[in-house]
């Protein structure tokens, strides 16, 4: 390499300092002055490690990185959101059409899990089955219907919350009222529970619509029949 290439090289690499320093002075961020200028981040601190800042570039400089690690964690959610909606409907895909059979089986697996069982202290328990999520109790819901035959009539619904929401009972009415499919006149029992809400609780607030308690009329021979078919997995 010939002398006036040498030159020529410092004198570029001069200029880019001066131009980064210049930058740096200006309030850009390590992250910004890289984009105008390509030299290797190590190169860039080594050239920067002198430059003070003024008390108001040092916050703008705080706030830049705080807005990016917004960002960044903006993209992240949203990432995560679109895989989560992949694989949840890819999942859905797999389930396929779902035979009588199976939707029976599943039935008794959910009662199994969430019911109130008989016991050799209580044989005379009837159907009760609670639980707080919609989707769960719709399905359980036109399961009675369908494989033990139970009738509206004969469903009885009880919802339970904390005393203090007391003041939102109508809405929390309403909403099982329309999440269920069912008339408001079916949600004439509601209790209270003392305790206080746990706050690390994440369905309080707008969220919180209690629990349900399903109750069949005259069903100590359908629950004992619920009892033998779950004893049938065994």
């Amino acid at each position: 390499m010939n002398y006036i290439v040498i030159i020529v090289l410092l004198m570029a690499k001069k200029n880019l300092k001066k131009k980064a320093i210049q930058l740096r002075k200006e309030g850009n961020s390590y992250s910004e002055i890289l984009k105008k200028i390509f030299v290797a981040r190590s190169t860039l601190s080594l050239w920067l490690r002198s430059v003070d800042l003024s008390k108001k570039q040092k916050q703008n400089l705080t706030l830049k990185k705080l807005e990016a690690a917004q960002r960044g964690g903006e993209v992240k959610r949203r990432k995560r959101i679109e895989d989560s909606k992949k694989i949840i409907e890819k999942a859905k895909k797999e389930i396929g059409k779902i035979t009588d059979r199976e939707a029976w089986l599943a039935g008794i697996m959910l009662y199994w899990a969430e019911g109130s069982k008989q016991k050799e202290t209580n044989v005379s328990a009837g159907i009760m089955f609670s639980n707080s999520d919609p989707v769960m109790l719709r399905f359980f819901i036109s399961w009675l219907k369908k494989y033990l035959k139970v009738s509206d009539q004969d469903m009885v619904f009880e919802i339970y919350i904390h005393e203090n929401f007391k003041t939102k009972r109508n809405d929390i009415i309403k909403f099982w009222s329309n999440k269920l499919n069912l008339p408001i006149k079916k949600f004439d029992r509601m209790y209270f529970k003392k305790n206080i809400v746990k706050t690390k609780r994440k369905n309080i607030g707008v969220k919180y619509h209690g629990q349900i308690n399903i109750k069949v009329k005259r069903s100590t021979n359908l629950n004992r029949k619920i009892s033998g078919w779950i004893q049938g997995f065994n």
